[in-house]
């Protein structure tokens, strides 16, 4: 079950740091780097939630339960 989990939170991750990604690269997020010197909020959530969401997939399968 933990392994599930874990897979799934990797996939999930990896789906959210691509979105992230073009999210990054889009014109609403040069339009926001222009004014305010850094990139959208939706862009940092997406790439923050995403390498979170990893690293706790990661996390899970290498400490998981171990019979």
């Amino acid at each position: 079950m933990v392994r599930a989990i874990s897979l799934a939170l990797i996939v999930g991750g990896v789906i959210l740091l691509y979105f992230g990604g073009q999210a990054f690269h889009s014109l609403s997020s040069d339009v926001s780097r222009v004014i305010t010197g850094s990139p959208s909020n939706k862009a940092i959530t997406l790439i923050v939630a995403g390498v979170v969401a990893t690293l706790a997939g990661i996390t899970g399968l290498a400490f998981g339960s171990k019979r």
